[in-house]
């Protein structure tokens, strides 16, 4: 069997505003219940998870003024965190993942907020972990400029040392709540954290007690080498942007040899890859369908543009579209992302004609071939489930967990059920 969950590529944003099936888009922006409706929706399904995407920045790098990041809502974002016990409360199983920085939030900070809401939602949450590529969103925060692609991740490394050391600073048995004798706590077994790194410091201990799955689930998806090390060293699953069948395997494989070379269990971490699955009642439907989507990009190839200045810092209105695709493999900001892009075609035009945005296999048939399909995939891939990277509307929410997630239940490969009471177990149960 494999895992499932939901990519939400903005957030707890806005979804296809102005177009066909994206409902009362005025009165759902900013409102919880599309999102409530599509947890139950997806726990319905067996899913193992909501991954919420998240920023802190509308940038103007495109053209210099804000029109790409207002005119159609794409980069609007709401704070994810206080969506995350709502969408638990509507549930019992199913966990959701909320996106932070390590670059923005303090440690402390995060590992008390998390603590926090692991009690909350009854071990059901998880944390997201970016390291942020914006220069903007760098200043939004006081910092004058971008933090180096490298020195993120090591940054982040030792952020989470910090985190997992004050989730730690509880023993397992601290709490006693010895009512006869009037103990709460046992004080012998709450300890300092005393962590000096290079770029954190914190004393400890946190003043929450550790929650139901004591360390909420980390997920993950650098794409960079550096990246990989890192998801390979401290995530429990890891979004994988790979392109076809040998590059799933690949990466697999490398965070399975990764996993080795640090002494860790590589079935601890389960890998996810991005597919945004084109289906309707017959497979010529679903190809009209699939034509459709892209004859729209082809119409509105600005919009992708402007989101290549968002992942480089570097303003892309000024490139010829018609000319070859520039090398910024190693901007500061997304480099795996660009160097993905440039494989698509040897032009900018070319590569957003061509690229099937966070899909690593193509899917286009009706729901009982697009499951036979994913089935034969992961059977070679050797990886762990698929996060679904579609807009979030409540038809693309119906033909997921009412077309596409029975097809696979009838072919044994998604869960029937719950077994488990957290969301980490739930996770690791297979």
């Amino acid at each position: 069997m494999f895992h499932m969950g939901w990519f939400m590529g903005t957030g707890f944003g806005v979804y296809n505003w102005n177009q066909r099936w994206s409902g009362n888009v005025g009165s759902d922006v900013g409102n919880p219940q599309l999102f409530i409706d599509m947890a139950t929706s997806l726990e319905r399904a067996g899913f193992d998870y909501m991954m919420m995407e998240d920023s802190s920045v509308l940038p103007n790098v495109h053209g210099g003024t804000f029109e790409s990041s207002v005119k159609s809502g794409g980069t609007i974002r709401f704070d994810p965190i206080p969506l995350v016990p709502l969408l638990t409360n509507a549930t019992r199983h199913i966990g959701i993942v909320a996106t932070i920085s390590t670059s923005f939030y303090h440690p402390f900070m995060a590992a008390r907020l998390f603590s926090t809401l692991d009690h909350i939602t009854e071990g059901r949450v998880g944390m997201n972990l970016v390291t942020s590529s914006n220069k903007s969103a760098m200043q939004n925060y006081g910092l004058k400029d971008l933090i180096p692609h490298d020195e993120r991740y090591d940054r982040a490394n030792e952020w989470v040392d910090v985190v997992k050391a004050l989730w730690d600073s509880w023993d397992e048995d601290a709490v006693l709540m010895d009512e006869a004798q009037g103990v709460f706590a046992d004080h012998t077994k709450v300890h300092t954290v005393d962590f000096e790194g290079k770029y954190y410091r914190s004393r400890g201990p946190l003043n929450t007690i550790p929650g139901p799955q004591r360390h909420p689930v980390i997920c993950q998806a650098g794409g960079s080498d550096v990246g990989r090390q890192f998801g390979a060293r401290n995530a429990d699953t890891i979004i994988a942007a790979v392109k076809g069948v040998e590059e799933m395997k690949a990466y697999r494989d490398d965070i399975t040899a990764r996993r080795e070379a640090l002494g860790l269990d590589p079935n601890g971490v389960k890998v996810l890859y991005l597919v945004s699955p084109i289906m309707a009642d017959s497979k010529g439907e679903a190809e009209a369908k699939d034509q459709a989507m892209k004859d729209a990009t082809a119409a509105n190839i600005d919009a992708q543009v402007a989101g290549f200045s968002y992942f480089t810092s570097t303003d892309w209105s000024k490139f010829d579209y018609d000319a070859p695709f520039p090398d910024l493999s190693k901007n500061e900001g997304h480099q795996s992302t660009m160097n993905d892009w440039a494989r698509s075609g040897a032009t900018i035009r070319e590569a957003v004609m061509n690229h099937r945005t966070q899909e690593s296999v193509r899917l286009v048939g009706t729901p009982e071939s697009v499951a036979q399909e994913m089935e034969e995939h992961m059977d070679y891939a050797g990886g762990d489930g698929y996060l679904i990277a579609m807009p979030v509307t409540r038809k693309n929410i119906t033909e997921i967990a009412d077309g596409l997630a029975p097809a696979l239940r009838q072919r044994g490969v998604i869960r029937p059920s719950y077994d488990k009471a957290t969301f980490r177990e739930n996770l690791l149960a297979y």
